[in-house]
């Protein structure tokens, strides 16, 4: 992936809630008890009941949930020294808001009343709407203040215990799959999966789904923006975006932790279901082709 020098990048779309209070796990997983079962509990790709997770996390950090977004520790946004694309070389962090300009200008064109919200990152632990997130969320989007919240060190997890390729292209695919629960929140569509039913073809997967449909019709929107952030979004990009998609589908996750795959417990789909859907996306550059709730849809 490669960067428009010349951009203009607002760095008003992504701020740092800087490194709250208690205990960081590491890695993101924790180990449970009982014939060495690994309990997961990232949230990949959250988005459809942060409450739920949150309050788990909570249990174990003695947090109390507070609304609201987070805020920086020296109430200033690291992220205004980003300027123009020119600076991500020379630090990489700005990447966050090349990847979140780039998500909000193509959902600015492409959905009437979108919209803008922000990125927030975090270490260690911050207070959002949905309660208190450690680090062991991983990305996640917060209906309730409508915030994307990214723990960075996730990309970590991603590529050392999920085994992705990783790459800028891979964080630009879990940064708009995020951006695409925000739309379903926009839209509507994010009711469509509060029964909280899992399984292969539950209407969780669907919106995780259709999440994942929305991120690849972003990415076939990257080349034709000559003056946006990205100048350049390669078959290697796509490659690795791809590969991220494989690496979180339910069923590879649960025969990395526990090595046996339970269908009726998937949330996220398979890594097969998470890769056709990107594709959907992708090939068609089309996001009224991502209605995975349809009685037609390929699920």
């Amino acid at each position: 992936m490669k960067y428009n020098e010349d951009a203009n990048l607002d760095s008003s779309q992504v701020r740092s809630a800087g490194r709250g209070g208690g205990g960081r796990r590491k890695g993101g997983i924790a180990l449970g008890g009982g014939a060495g079962i690994i309990v997961v509990i990232i949230a990949l790709f959250l988005g459809v009941s942060p409450d739920e997770l949150m309050n788990s996390v909570q249990g174990q950090q003695g947090g109390q949930a507070q609304p609201g977004g987070a805020q920086d520790g020296q109430g200033s946004n690291p992220y205004d020294k980003c300027k123009k694309g020119k600076d991500i070389a020379s630090d990489r962090d700005c990447r966050w808001v090349a990847y979140t300009n780039s998500i909000q200008n193509y959902w600015t064109e492409s959905l009437d009343g979108y919209e803008k919200t922000e990125v927030v990152t975090f270490d260690n632990q911050t207070t959002t709407a949905c309660g208190t997130a450690s680090a062991a969320v991983g990305p996640f989007y917060c209906p309730p203040d409508k915030t994307v919240y990214l723990d960075t060190s996730f990309f970590d997890v991603l590529t050392g215990q999920l085994g992705a390729k990783g790459g800028d292209a891979a964080e630009a695919y879990v940064i708009a799959h995020e951006f695409g629960h925000h739309v379903q929140n926009l839209t509507g569509q994010m009711s469509k999966a509060q029964d909280r039913q899992t399984g292969p073809k539950s209407n969780q997967v669907r919106l995780e789904l259709q999440a994942d449909c929305y991120a690849g019709a972003w990415l076939n929107s990257v080349n034709a923006d000559k003056d946006g952030p990205i100048s350049e979004f390669s078959q290697d990009d796509l490659d690795r975006a791809v590969d991220a998609a494989i690496a979180v589908g339910d069923d590879r996750i649960q025969e990395r932790s526990s090595g046996r795959v339970d269908r009726e417990s998937w949330t996220h789909g398979s890594s097969k279901q998470r890769r056709d859907w990107l594709a959907v996306g992708f090939t068609s550059g089309d996001p009224n082709q991502c209605n995975t709730f349809a009685s037609s849809a390929r699920i």
